[in-house]
């Protein structure tokens, strides 16, 4: 049966340098996926090796279904045979001299369960991943996503209250981890565990998880639905590395509670979402996707800020073109699908700018 996940203001620290997590809170209902999102070194696996045991934090606690399974003020330190866990690892780490059934059976010697049950829970295992005609395959004899398979069915096999996944998918050739990972979620999902997944890639992240939780240097910066880490980013390195690569450069000079109007340095004026907390005349950077730009005129839209821009480059990509824009000193990047350019270097066009996809952040926040 799967199992809420709660962590609370977890902290790990290592002999030097800042914490590899540091105060980490967050909260997993049973049944829901969550992933973990971020660059390397930002403290994603520490926090996943922590929930598995695998890693001592310093302060605060983990509870796993009601259970508190570690937690250092009190002296609780649950071994991670006991806390009822499966985990598929980066490398598949399956056992070569053994068959595809003898890996995934492996688990289950050591619980109290006849041979009948053991080769049932098998056979369950095997057909949830789509293995079930590989059983008595040599696990060598298997390609790359197999093997992770065996690996995931091995950790399902018995039960787990949650499963943590880090990186899985990583040592897969490209074309392979697209077909296994929306396969991944239709596992997972119908198996009902609870589930905490780690990558540095958007794309997992965004066909794996019912939540989003974004990292960086240890702290989590913002943890929700996927849509809205998408759509209204909490912080500039958030924006940033959800692909909002655009900045420009303005002061804000007119705000309500959740929009405000930033001139930009050209001395054009867009109307602006403000995820957080800005004063009028606070020096802002307003962070934009470049496939949120539409290029041209587009008819007369409240919802659209318009710039004058030039053309820099093009660059021309087969199905989509990329362009290069400048307004005045800032240099920013749109994106048109389709396979035939509409612009060329050095004419002038009109940007529009979507109000409710432009995100403005103080600028002295750190994008990076």
């Amino acid at each position: 049966m799967s199992a809420d996940l709660n962590v609370d203001n977890l902290r790990k620290s290592f002999t030097t340098g800042r914490p590899a997590v540091d105060g980490v809170s967050l909260q997993i209902a049973a049944g829901e996926v969550v992933v973990l999102l971020g660059p390397s070194g930002c403290g994603k696996t520490t926090l996943l090796r922590c929930v598995a045991g695998l890693e001592h934090p310093t302060s605060g606690h983990i509870d796993i279904g009601g259970v508190r399974v570690s937690d250092p003020a009190a002296g609780i330190l649950l071994p991670p045979r006991n806390r009822q866990i499966g985990m598929v690892f980066q490398s598949y780490a399956v056992w070569p001299h053994m068959s595809v059934r003898q890996n995934v059976e492996y688990p289950l010697k050591s619980r109290a369960l006849s041979g009948t049950e053991r080769r049932r829970k098998v056979e369950d295992a095997l057909e949830t991943v789509g293995l079930a005609q590989y059983a008595d395959r040599p696990v060598t004899a298997l390609s790359g996503g197999q093997m992770q398979r065996v690996a995931l069915a091995r950790s399902l096999v018995y039960g787990p209250r949650l499963l943590l996944l880090d990186e899985p998918l990583s040592n897969l050739d490209s074309a392979l981890r697209l077909r296994l990972r929306d396969e991944l979620r239709r596992i997972i999902k119908s198996t009902g565990v609870t589930a905490l997944y780690v990558t540095h890639d958007q794309s997992e992240a965004i066909a794996l998880g019912d939540r989003i939780g974004v990292m960086r240097n240890g702290r989590l910066q913002q943890i929700a639905p996927t849509q809205e880490i998408f759509d209204r980013p909490a912080t500039r390195f958030v924006a940033g590395f959800t692909g909002a690569s655009n900045a420009l450069a303005g002061e804000l000079v007119d705000a309500d509670r959740d929009a405000g109007i930033v001139q930009l340095r050209s001395g054009e004026r867009i109307r602006v979402m403000l995820p957080s907390a800005l004063r009028v005349r606070d020096a802002v950077t307003v962070a934009v996707r470049p496939e949120n730009i539409q290029l041209g005129a587009p008819p007369e839209d409240d919802s659209l800020n318009r710039v004058g821009v030039e053309v820099k480059e093009r660059i021309y990509q087969g199905t989509q073109t990329q362009y290069r824009l400048a307004s005045n000193t800032d240099l920013f990047d749109a994106v048109e699908l389709g396979s035939s350019p509409r612009f060329s270097v050095g004419e002038r066009v009109t940007a529009a700018i979507p109000v409710h996809a432009s995100w403005a952040y103080a600028a002295s926040e750190e994008a990076a």
